[in-house]
């Protein structure tokens, strides 16, 4: 089932969200659901928040950037990078700090350069309550970061300059009550 995405000013982006305990919900049905919702908007990542349910889950395929690229340009991060992440927890992040310039499907139409460490290792559950432990690097490792800071309650935008943010504070605004012209459907503040 597609969901609306919710939108930048809604409190849920800005709540930690909680830990799930193994058969409180049903995390396929949900990951299901994510997956359509992100695909529907064309991102390569989704968190829980952004459906408006505050649980530790995200989605995430980085497949998306690799086409239309020639062999040799292929982010191999990126190759077979679908997953779920529930109770996700990053235990290390390494290596230098690098930019890019990433947006997010609750603040459509925004986008900004942030920098983060090349390398992230990551303790997570999938959908059956398997527990693993991976190191991600380059693009991939970027995208659990940002997806991950969603659970936290963070978003892009809090870690652009001050005055960038003050330079986009009417747009921000404008998403906040409705004025945007993302092509999904969304759900914005009351």
């Amino acid at each position: 089932m597609i969901l609306p995405i919710i939108a930048y000013g809604d409190p849920v982006l800005r709540k930690r969200a909680k830990e799930i305990e193994p058969g409180s919900i049903d995390v396929k049905k949900l990951s299901e659901d994510m997956f359509e919702t992100m695909y529907k908007a064309s991102g390569v990542g989704l968190a829980a928040p952004q459906i408006g349910q505050s649980v530790r889950m995200f989605v995430v395929d980085g497949q998306p950037f690799n086409e239309d690229e020639k062999e040799e340009d292929i982010d191999q991060s990126l190759v077979g990078f679908k997953k779920v992440f529930v109770n996700p927890e990053i235990i290390e992040e390494a290596g230098d700090d690098w930019g890019f310039e990433e947006g997010c499907l609750s603040i459509p139409g925004i986008r900004g350069e942030i920098f983060r460490p090349e390398i992230v290792v990551v303790r997570y559950f999938d959908t059956d309550w398997n527990e693993h432990e991976e190191e991600f690097d380059g693009m991939a490792a970027r995208i659990i970061q940002h997806e991950y800071d969603h659970l936290d309650g963070k978003l892009f935008t809090d870690y652009l300059p001050t005055l960038r943010r003050q330079l986009i504070k009417k747009k921000l605004s404008d998403i906040t009550k409705g004025k945007t012209d993302a092509e999904y459907r969304m759900k914005f503040p009351k």
